[in-house]
This record gives structure tokens, sequence and C-alpha cells, in this order.
């Protein structure tokens, strides 16, 4: 299937360093971030998969992507939400989520970047129209 959309090219953006600005979340439904995952890990030509630490909820109904600080300042994307962590709970290398009655999809120790946002939004622009075009079949 060909996509008319932005290409989506993973680049590695490294998870924060001690003492760097802390990265910033943007938040999805889980559907549409689970597909937007796929999508950044088939598109991807580095072995972690191109796709950042991935945070999903206790209840499974979202799921938070890390990506570069900044990012928030300008996020606008229709269905989500992107915040400033300003480092509150991020803690990398122990393994531990950074918010209490959450998990990782994919942790920080496996990725080693965070998400590029411009591939992100690509990702998951692509993965609102599967989903319309698969409810649209039903």
């Amino acid at each position: 299937m060909e996509s008319s959309g932005p290409s989506i090219v993973p680049v590695p953006v490294p998870v924060s360093e001690p003492g760097a600005a802390a990265p910033d979340l943007v938040t999805v439904p889980a559907r549409q971030g689970l597909e937007a995952v796929d999508i950044i890990r088939r598109a991807a030509t580095a072995p972690a998969g191109g796709v950042g630490p991935v945070l999903h909820d206790g209840s499974g109904g979202t799921l938070g992507f890390l990506v570069p600080p900044g990012t928030a300042d300008a996020w606008d994307l229709p269905g989500s939400a992107c915040m400033q962590t300003n480092g509150r709970g991020m803690r990398f290398g122990d393994g531990a989520p950074p918010v209490e009655a959450t998990g990782w999809l994919l942790p920080p120790e496996v990725t080693g970047s965070l998400t590029d946002p411009a591939v992100l939004r690509a990702a998951l622009g692509e993965a609102a129209r599967l989903i319309e075009a698969a409810d649209n079949c039903r």
C-alpha cells in the first residue's frame, strides 16, 4: 500500500543525558499509538526500530511517546496531546516507568533514543487513516 503522506524515515534522537533538558511526552489513544509504533518500526533502518521509549497507562487506553524537549511548543496534531515533562519522574536506566500506574511498552534501555516528532506525526497520521479505513470496512 502506498502512502501519500510525508516520508517516515526515523532518525535517532539520543535519550536525555544527565543534566540535559527532559523529554516531552506525546499521548495518543492506544490503538492509534500501536499502529504508529508498527509503522515507524517497519520504516526504520536502525536495529532499534526508530521508535523511542513508549509508555502505556494502566488501563491500556493511552500510549505516551517520549520526544525531544521543545516538541510541546509546536505540537498541534488533533487527537493527541504533547506536554513538557520538566523532568518530573523521568529516570532512565533503572527500568521503572516514570509515572505510577504505567508501564513501558518500549523502555529507554531498549530503544536508546527518543522518537523524532516529525516521524511520529507522519506515523500517527498514517495510523489514523488506516484505522478509519478498517472501521469503514465493517
